[in-house]
């Protein structure tokens, strides 16, 4: 399915009319509705007055209910997908400030207990130094400085040991010299020493050997509720649990190439030693 970003912000309104207007023709009230699909009468209310945004499965159900031909749930299975994703333009969230961007995921992470994070092109906020942080920002006009701090800000959620976080980084993410050697040998330690905290796993995975499948976008989970995508121009954000699910396992697969504990933290070590001897052989 094609989604065009124009779409997804009325989506969500023009599912709810559909809804509930295939439930008057049906000749059902709401309550005789929510009995059909075993769903509280409240739930309904709500998903056709647009304050409840129904999952795939909701729709599915309410359809098949209301006995709607295949064509009909296509169509409108089709509009709950883009009712349930969320486009970000990078473009807009920098007018906007890249400091707010780092407010909206502050209050994510608070209201989150476990998080996945697929780093294949570069190392995530959480886990940068200051002068790499910096460095992440330097093609964007303007002073970053509360952007900046922001940002390191955040990092604090690291220590609270009842959220848990997994992060897989691929080897490229690693090595890319966004900053001079020896500060990306200073990266490369703070992700063995975050590696060692109790509710972080992070894993690397190098570029050897065979790997029959191959990483497209940077994405994190969180809760397996929520996923977020980034791509070069804004960040999709996927509610629906189907969605969320396929990079639930994706991640999973991922991990299966990944080294671990000691493995990865002696891998991330001799890394950091090429850079503070300067060898370009990395």
């Amino acid at each position: 399915m094609a989604l065009d970003p124009q779409d997804l912000g009325r989506s969500s309104a023009d599912l709810a009319a559909i809804l509930q207007e295939l439930r008057k023709r049906a000749g059902l009230s709401g309550v005789q509705l929510a009995r059909r699909v075993n769903m509280p009468q409240s739930k309904i209310s709500k998903i056709e007055t647009g304050k409840v945004i129904p999952s795939l499965v909701d729709v599915e159900l309410i359809l098949r209910a209301l006995d709607a031909p295949a064509e009909l749930i296509a169509r409108v299975t089709a509009l709950a997908r883009i009712a349930n994703t969320e486009w970000q333009d990078a473009k807009a969230l920098r007018r906007k400030g890249l400091d707010k961007k780092q407010v909206e995921l502050a209050a994510l992470e608070r209201h989150s207990t476990e998080f996945r994070y697929f780093l294949p092109t570069m190392i995530t906020g959480l886990l940068a130094t200051p002068e790499y942080i910096r460095a992440s920002l330097a093609l964007f006009p303007g002073d970053h400085s509360e952007a900046i701090a922001r940002k390191l800000e955040r990092q604090a959620v690291l220590y609270e040991r009842a959220k848990s976080f997994t992060f897989i980084l691929t080897e490229q993410a690693c090595l890319w010299p966004l900053v001079s050697e020896q500060a990306m040998a200073v990266q490369l330690d703070r992700l063995v020493s975050v590696s060692r905290l109790p509710n972080v796993r992070l894993g690397v995975i190098p570029m050897a050997g065979r790997m029959p499948w191959a990483p497209l976008n940077v994405f994190t989970v969180y809760d397996a509720v929520l996923a977020t995508v980034e791509v070069s121009t804004g960040a999709l954000v996927f509610r629906d649990p189907r969605d969320v699910q396929e990079y639930l396992n994706e991640f999973g697969r991922f991990e299966g190439y990944s080294l671990w504990g000691d493995e990865d933290r002696v891998r991330l070590e001799e890394w950091a030693a090429r850079f503070r001897g300067g060898r370009r052989d990395l």
